[in-house]
């Protein structure tokens, strides 16, 4: 009988602590944090290149190529960046299902300068952008 409470006890407590809702939540705040820190770098690149963006940044929706990728064809490429570590160490990589040359995360300048970072994988049905 003291088994069965405690085995049912375990469950409630399991069921409200929801462990796969409080990493979903985690790998977001992560994703979050990511699009932050890769728009904070292109904003000051800009600011310290006379309002020149990197060369990646473009008109169309494009994945940000990941730092050590073998090949940035077919990605925007923001290596300038990490060029000595001055704006970023490395670009941030998606918590979960990044590939092998891209970092999950993309980027576009809209027809007003615009840029605009995104999260290609949030869980949850949560939208992860940060515009400026």
């Amino acid at each position: 009988l003291v088994v069965a409470a405690i085995a049912i006890l375990a469950g409630i407590v399991i069921v409200a602590i929801n462990p796969a809702k409080q990493l979903g939540d985690t790998r977001n705040a992560e994703r979050k944090s990511a699009v932050n820190t890769i728009l904070n770098a292109v904003t000051q690149y800009a600011v310290d290149n006379n309002g020149v963006l990197p060369t990646g940044v473009g008109t169309t929706t494009a994945e940000i190529c990941a730092t050590g990728a073998v090949s940035c064809v077919g990605f925007a490429d923001l290596t300038v960046l990490t060029t000595n570590g001055k704006y970023l160490v490395s670009i941030p990589n998606e918590p979960q299902k990044a590939n092998a040359n891209g970092a999950g995360y993309q980027i576009i300048r809209d027809a007003n300068g615009r840029i605009t970072v995104s999260a290609q994988y949030p869980e949850q049905s949560a939208t992860i952008s940060v515009t400026r």
